[in-house]
């Protein structure tokens, strides 16, 4: 390298500006496990409720922000996810983390024989369609009474329990969960990520742009599309459980159709095929709004407003001034 090249690559270097991303991430990552003993109890229990909507909210980015599919079914598989990881947990007492895959892959499994008729509609079709899964999922959860217990749901869901061989423990107290619930949402958003980052999600990014030129090029379009799907499902199976334990106690109102509007707008306003999107989104459309649950008034009003900057400045959600800021933190234009 000559020393004309030395010095203009220098000058690029002091143009740049230092790159503080990594010392921020860190210091996020500080707060974030330090958050329990800085923030309330309520506060914690509102960062609780943030990181278990998160879950499905990856798995319905992976479906809208990445493969261009609107749906409303999230909330018919949160549902079952939590039905099934509190029937274990009443009947066979199993430990949590088999609960939490058999919730995912029961959710996975159901939406395949779902999504096969589903996935041949097209556009408005397919949105009604996925809605009727939430209606047929809250009549079978109110009816089932054999299963479900009806209207009375399940209660008594005991806490997280954990048998690694000789090993043993018990998840209690609202830090505990805390941490439980921040530990898988992390395993979450790193498993978006890989898939995103992968060969599988170029192709489901593909799709979204253009069906058509996806398919001519040799990508099986239907069967992407049900994978994701299906792994949409799963992941809003895992949160379902997740749910279901902190609560412990599941009713049919866990497949209430506020619940798939309010992952849709975690997507759309946090900025869709984003994860950075999705996480603030869950941490300020959940989060936030279940801390001011105790001002309903203030709740509501701020929960407007942010819809409202949202339609009017921000129509691609916030995810694309937060990467702008990420990057000017790297010293990048």
């Amino acid at each position: 390298m000559s020393l004309t090249q030395t010095s203009e690559q220098s000058r690029d270097e002091k143009k740049r500006g230092r790159d503080l991303r990594l010392p921020l991430a860190a210091l996020l990552f500080v707060i974030a496990l330090a958050a329990p003993f800085i923030g309330t109890r309520y506060v914690i229990h509102a960062l609780i409720i943030a990181l278990v909507f998160m879950l499905p909210a990856h798995g319905l980015n992976l479906l809208v922000g990445y493969t261009g599919l609107l749906s409303l079914a999230q909330a018919a598989f949160f549902g079952i996810g939590a039905y099934t990881a509190g029937l274990l947990a009443i009947t066979y007492g199993t430990p949590f983390y088999v609960n939490a895959v058999v919730a995912g892959l029961a959710a996975g499994a159901i939406a395949l024989p779902l999504g096969v008729p589903a996935l041949r509609l097209r556009s408005t079709s397919f949105v009604m369609c996925t809605l009727g899964f939430v209606i047929i999922g809250q009549a079978i959860a109110k009816n089932w009474i054999s299963v479900t217990r009806g209207d009375m749901g399940l209660s008594g869901i005991p806490k997280p329990y954990f048998e690694l061989g000789p090993l043993s423990f018990t998840v209690s107290g609202t830090t505990g969960f805390y941490y439980l619930a921040l530990a898988i949402g992390v395993l979450a958003t790193f498993a978006v990520w890989a898939i995103v980052r992968s060969p599988a999600g170029r192709n489901m990014v593909a799709i979204r742009e253009n069906e058509t030129l996806a398919e001519s090029v040799g990508i099986p379009t239907w069967h992407y599309k049900l994978i994701v799907f299906m792994l949409s499902a799963v992941f809003a199976g895992v949160g379902g459980s997740l749910y279901a334990y902190y609560l412990t106690v599941v009713s049919p109102l866990t497949f209430q159709m506020y619940y798939s509007t309010t992952m849709l707008i975690i997507v759309l306003g946090g900025g869709a095929g984003m994860i950075s999107g999705t996480v603030f989104g869950s941490l300020l459309f959940v989060g936030l709004t279940e801390a001011l649950r105790i001002t309903p008034e203030l709740r509501m009003i701020a929960y407007g407003l942010c819809l409202l900057v949202l339609v009017f400045w921000f129509k691609k959600g916030f995810a694309p001034i937060i990467n702008r800021v990420w990057n000017a933190i790297g010293g990048q234009k």
